[in-house]
């Protein structure tokens, strides 16, 4: 692939890592921000320490307030932000765009309200004559591990293979590596939905449960996933892969995952308005699992861990009496899917 320019649209965590990897690659990186202090620091410092206390980022990697210079002679648009502003940038965006990319996200969330994934608000909202296509991005991937090259797999999902393609030629290395697909609802619920079975296992520890507990969440928590997503048109295989099942593994299980610590702050009796005061970042699963909550309801799918997390989350209800309402559910079958 020849040298390609990249606006890296986001500069929280995932976005700056994944800035890093597009430099490391030999490609031409500048993230568009909001906060002028965070821009100034990147472009004089080379550092982003709310996120990365002790990383430096390669000094050739610009940082911008003006949407308008982070776009111009851009090959390709990575969007890594959070879900609630997505749309809103994708309209600025819109505004300014005056020449054909690839686009590309790495966000993982649902659009409060209309229930919407990412890249179908990217669709809505994007000049059509300025896309190539919309490749989703997704997969077990913290971006702490990430910046300082520890080994990633994820995967690249776009409608066209072509597509898919790009971001994994423009992405892989000997340290990051992609595998395209196609199936982008199912990649793109599973890495949304997990955020949900998360906070759930994260609250489990918080209450002191151990690791059949936590097997147990993951497991049954990946069948309701792909419930859902089935519903909405995915293919079941997709959830056995990087983007289900891995990223379930890997922000179920990890104390990196702002999910995870959530819902352990959960567990141990702490005020989510007061974690989520503390956290500094957005935790998606909380707002997906109000998403999702009304999804399964509109469409009849059947996720008692999702109810159960909603109920806590939302009604105030007692985590552990949820847990043991949950457990005393009508016995059922296990397989629901033939692979």
């Amino acid at each position: 692939m020849n040298k390609q320019r990249i606006a890296v649209l986001g500069p929280g965590s995932w976005g700056t890592a994944l800035a890093q990897v597009i430099h490391d690659n030999g490609n031409d990186v500048r993230i568009w921000g909001n906060n002028p202090e965070q821009i100034e620091e990147i472009n004089k410092h080379h550092t982003n320490l709310r996120y990365f206390p002790e990383i430096h980022l390669s000094e050739d990697i610009q940082a911008t307030l003006d949407l308008k210079v982070a776009l111009a002679e851009s090959d390709a648009l990575l969007f890594v932000l959070p879900t609630k502003v997505t749309r809103l940038v994708a309209k600025q965006v819109a505004e300014v765009l005056d020449h054909k990319v690839h686009v590309l996200h790495a966000s993982k969330g649902l659009e409060q309200g209309t229930h919407e994934r990412l890249s179908v608000i990217l669709e809505e909202e994007l000049p059509k004559e300025f896309v190539s296509g919309i490749t989703v991005v997704s997969g077990p991937s913290h971006a702490e591990e990430t910046i300082v090259r520890d080994i990633t797999l994820i995967s690249a999902a776009s409608k066209s293979l072509t597509e898919a393609q790009y971001a994994q030629n423009l992405l892989s290395n000997d340290y990051f590596r992609l595998y395209t697909n196609q199936d982008v609802i199912g990649v793109e619920t599973a890495g949304a939905l997990k955020n949900i079975i998360a906070v759930g296992a994260g609250a489990l520890h918080g209450l002191g449960f151990g690791d059949n507990a936590k097997a147990a969440i993951i497991t049954r928590g990946l069948a309701e996933i792909t419930r859902l997503g089935v519903a909405l048109g995915a293919k079941p295989l997709t959830y056995s892969g990087l983007s289900g099942v891995g990223d379930l593994i890997v922000t179920g299980t990890s104390i990196h995952s702002r999910n995870w610590r959530a819902g352990d702050a959960l567990g141990r009796g702490e005020k989510l308005a007061d974690i989520e005061a503390n956290m500094g970042m957005v935790i998606e699963g909380v707002a997906t699992t109000k998403a999702a909550y009304e999804l399964a309801g509109q469409l009849g799918v059947e996720m008692p861990i999702t109810e159960t997390i909603y109920k806590v989350l939302y009604e105030g209800a007692d985590a552990r009496q949820a847990i043991v309402e949950l457990m005393r559910r009508a016995a059922r079958v296990e397989n629901e899917f033939e692979l």
